[in-house]
Order: structure tokens, then C-alpha cells, then sequence
């Protein structure tokens, strides 16, 4: 059942393994795209300390994201490796506006999201193991055992409702980049 924000635009959850590169896609999409006016790229909230050379999200404590929760401020939220991650409501404006929603998000939200809006593709970033275990390495969160447990991890983000794509990314960004922007100007172009 889709709620009162449905409208005539799109959600696309952009999901896969941590090092597949899914930021550098939506920043990739969102520096081509974003001028339209007929994409929004969500800036996350998540209980981490803000870090620039990381994801650029905006960073609550736990007990300001619960508050923002149970006001009703966040259109989706979930709990993933000890953090709490959330898509402001302001989304729900955005799709009802027609324009497509592009977020990194976890495949745990994508049975709500689908319950929520009308309209939701997932996008499924992956990359090789070896390119994995090097971005993740080159983040320097995490030690050499922690990486191979999150390559061990299978990411299925499958779900009946949804148009699903797949998007490789162990080569050159542009090459990866070029096909979800493709992908995201199909989405508006099949607006209800």
C-alpha cells in the first residue's frame, strides 16, 4: 500500500557492498544530473561523526536521530554496523513532485520503501572483491579482518515489486557512471 507521497516520481535505492563505489556513483549522477531540477540527491543523516573524506551525510547523536524519527522527520530509517542512517521526509515532497529520489540506502528499507511510493528501482553497485578489499583498506575504518568478513557477506537486494539494475563497478567511474545516468533519465522519462 503506497502512502499520500507516492506521486507521479521515483525512488531509487542505491545498494551493494560497502567499496563498490555507491557515493562515487551518486556524486558522479548528481554533478550531471542535478541542474535539471528533475533529480534529488539525498544527503543521508547517520549517527557518525561528519568526515569529508568519507560520505558527506548529516550527523546526529543517537538520542537527536531517535528524536527526529519519532517526529515523524525521517521519510526511511535503519540500523546497519552499529549506526543509525535515515532520509529526511523531505523526500516525500519530492516524489509527489514527479522528480526521481536517488539515496544509498540499506536492502533491509527496500520492502518499505516499496510500501511507501509507487514507484522504486534498486540499483545494485557491485565491484570485484580485490577492488572491494582495496577502497575499503584505503578508508582505513576498518582492520584486515573486519574486510574480510564484509567480503564474505552475499548482498541480495532482490525484491518482487521492484525494476532492479545492475551496475559494475570495478573499472574506470565514467564507464560505471555513464550507465546510472542512463539509467536515471529512463526513470524520469517513465513517470507516470
Amino acid at each position: 500500500m503506497t502512502s499520500d507521497a507516492s506521486g507521479s516520481g521515483a525512488f531509487v535505492a542505491v545498494v551493494g557492498p560497502s567499496g563498490s563505489g555507491k557515493d562515487s556513483l551518486i556524486e558522479f549522477a548528481r554533478q550531471r544530473l542535478a541542474e535539471s531540477g528533475e533529480f534529488t540527491f539525498v544527503r543521508r543523516v547517520v549517527t557518525r561523526p561528519a568526515d569529508r573524506a568519507a560520505e558527506d551525510h548529516d550527523s546526529l547523536s543517537e538520542q537527536q536521530f531517535e528524536a527526529l524519527a519519532q517526529a515523524g522527520g525521517l521519510a526511511l530509517h535503519w540500523h546497519a554496523h552499529g549506526l543509525r542512517y535515515g532520509l529526511p521526509r523531505a523526500i516525500d515532497e519530492d516524489i509527489a513532485a514527479g522528480r526521481v529520489v536517488i539515496a544509498n540506502v540499506s536492502r533491509q528499507v527496500i520492502g518499505e520503501a516499496v510500501a511507501r511510493y509507487r514507484r522504486v528501482m534498486v540499483a545494485t553497485i557491485s565491484a570485484t572483491p580485490d577492488i572491494i578489499a582495496r577502497r575499503l583498506a584505503a578508508r582505513g575504518r576498518e582492520d584486515g579482518q573486519a574486510i574480510r568478513q564484509r567480503l564474505a557477506r552475499q548482498v541480495d537486494a532482490a525484491h518482487p515489486d521492484v525494476e532492479s539494475w545492475q551496475i559494475d563497478n570495478s573499472g574506470p567511474l565514467q564507464d560505471a557512471g555513464e550507465r546510472f545516468v542512463g539509467l536515471l533519465r529512463q526513470a524520469l522519462v517513465e513517470r507516470v
